[in-house]
């Protein structure tokens, strides 16, 4: 999509009045211990060419407000007050009205587009439904306009892909396909809830273009939902806060973030982790820990898929060299697809390596034997993205804890449970939470309960993949913290994997940079990050938002300038 100047004619524009207008919104849900209040007399408006952003941590209600918007709370919710749409009240219409308004007058873009998108059917079908299901389309017509919306959002070859599949997309793409779904009816509205969470800053940027020239070039409104304030401060016109259910500070994104009034605010803002500022590598003029035993060495490192049905195989990883010493925390980044989370299973022994060398803990994995290998196991934590996906949730979050311990030592039901009950309190969490399923704690308490079990054997390596990134800024900056606490006292080495460089910056010494299997740039991450000598590396570091809206609109600028062509 091109950055016009001029809106198009006969496109909605700023003076036409509200697009959305909610009063005094109540929502409650019924449950089997009384009703639970997640939204309490919530108002706000959101007008014509707007980009209104929704921000809280995880309960606030942001989610539960934009799920009202199209009428998609489950049964279970109670819903007063008025939310309007060109007049409409959404919570009152009848069923059938509500589905005309849906798609014609207000869309929505999922957080998760592999999930949002139906794998049976191509996207232009996709697509095209909305049209279908809203006005007598004929088969040739609604395949030009699904073509016409997919080369609207910048997927190349639309009238060949038009016929793709999900699953022939990039992350990236699926989640440009959802944006073209949502406009293809051109709505006044769209909500997005979390559009760029599990996705790689250049892709992320790329995304929050997109939705920017939404508004520019078709005049829609946009209402945002993220934890994520450098994309509020890139997009956003207007920030409403939220905190348990209420609205507790209102302002143009300029003010909010030069000078917020709540202390809510206040602390969100500034649990917001900044490129440059704390970081683990500062004033390092030479690597550290470089004396000490190096537990993992990669040298010429390969690693292939084989290919099927004739097609070549795919090189993931091709010729890395690195390596990690005790006590180092090595951060390594990349959008997705270059190698990252490849090159930590490898180490892991989850992956298997096809060329060059790869040594962990002495043990050379080219000759990988899961039989020779399982003693070293013990010496290796990893902490996954998801816990509650790495969570066996018909075991108590004691008995997860404990699993690698009655796995690799003898020890009694005794020592067990005192162990367990010294890992929960390492990493804050009270060891009455052993008894606790992991449904049962909030995403950051998991993400510590994960990290206990990591903890389980004092392990020399600790592999964390993307620890942090589905995470609130709130809860976010605990868990960092808690991670530099624990090793510090603990001593272990490190391989931290992320797309966000912030976080990175903040915890690692070293930092390796990889594009499309190969490592292009590795250093000292303050030098790295605060004069990158790849343009891979300028490209990641000018594509990461900042929380400001004056420094972002120069990075943005900047990031433009660095784009190929």
């Amino acid at each position: 999509m091109s950055h016009a100047a001029e809106r198009p004619k006969n496109i909605r524009s700023e003076t036409d009045g509200p697009v959305l207008n909610i009063e005094h919104l109540k929502v409650t849900f019924a449950t089997d211990s009384g009703d639970v209040k997640a939204v309490d007399d919530v108002s706000l408006t959101v007008a014509a060419a707007e980009i209104v952003a929704i921000v809280g941590e995880s309960g606030s209600g942001k989610t539960v407000t934009a799920k009202t918007i199209l009428g998609l709370l489950p049964e279970t919710a109670i819903s007063s007050g008025a939310v309007l749409i060109s007049g409409n009240n959404v919570i009152s219409v009848t069923p059938r009205h509500l589905r005309q308004i849906r798609g014609l007058e207000v869309a929505m873009v999922f957080q998760e587009p592999s999930t949002a998108l139906n794998p049976v059917f191509t996207v232009g079908w996709q697509i095209a439904e909305g049209l279908r299901a809203h006005g007598k389309v004929g088969k040739k017509e609604a395949r030009a306009r699904a073509i016409e919306a997919l080369g609207k959002v910048g997927i190349p070859e639309p009238e060949k892909r038009v016929d793709y599949y999900p699953h022939q997309f990039s992350g990236g793409q699926k989640q440009r396909v959802v944006i073209a779904a949502a406009l293809a009816l051109n709505p006044g509205l769209i909500v997005a809830d979390e559009p760029t969470t599990a996705l790689d800053v250049t892709v992320q940027a790329e995304i929050l273009e997109l939705l920017r020239d939404c508004r520019d070039v078709y005049g829609t409104s946009i209402v945002l939902i993220t934890h994520n304030m450098g994309v509020v401060a890139d997009l956003a016109d207007r920030v409403v806060v939220m905190y348990q259910g209420d609205v507790v500070e209102e302002a143009d994104a300029t003010t909010l973030f030069a000078s917020p009034k709540q202390d809510y605010t206040k602390k969100l803002l500034a649990a917001v982790p900044h490129l440059g500022r704390n970081s683990a590598s500062a004033g390092l003029t030479e690597r550290a820990h470089q004396e000490s035993e190096v537990l993992v060495q990669a040298k010429g490192l390969v690693i292939e898929y084989p290919g099927r049905l004739g097609t070549p195989a795919f090189r993931a990883v091709d010729e890395v060299n690195f390596s990690i010493s005790a006590g180092e925390v090595f951060g390594l980044v990349g959008e997705s697809g270059s190698g990252k989370t490849t090159i930590g299973r490898a180490i892991a022994g989850l992956n298997k390596t096809t060329g060059g060398s790869l040594k962990v803990l002495g043990y050379e994995m080219r000759t990988f034997r899961e039989r020779t290998f399982r003693p070293l196991r013990k010496d290796i934590g990893f902490v996954f993205q998801d816990p509650a996906a790495s969570f066996n949730p018909q075991l108590s979050i004691g008995e997860c804890v404990a699993e690698p311990i009655l796995i690799h030592e003898k020890r009694s039901p005794q020592e067990v449970e005192k162990r367990v009950g010294e890992l929960l309190e390492a990493v804050q969490l009270p060891r009455i939470y052993a008894s606790r399923f992991p449904h049962e704690l909030s995403g950051g308490q998991r993400q510590r309960a994960s990290l206990a079990r990591a903890l389980a054997l004092n392990p020399k390596l600790l592999i964390a993949d993307e620890p942090t990134s589905a995470l609130d800024v709130s809860v976010q900056a605990k868990v960092l913290e808690l991670f530099k606490e624990i090793q510090a006292e603990f001593g272990f080495a490190a391989l931290f994997i992320s797309h966000d460089l912030a976080v990175v910056d903040i915890l690692s010494h070293w930092v390796g940079v990889l594009y499309k299997g190969k490592m292009v740039e590795q250093g000292i991450g303050s030098q790295v990050m605060g004069n990158p000598q790849d343009d891979y590396t300028k490209r990641l570091i000018a594509s990461l938002p900042v929380p400001d809206p004056a420094e972002q609109a120069k990075r943005r600028q900047a990031h433009r300038a660095l784009l190929p062509g």
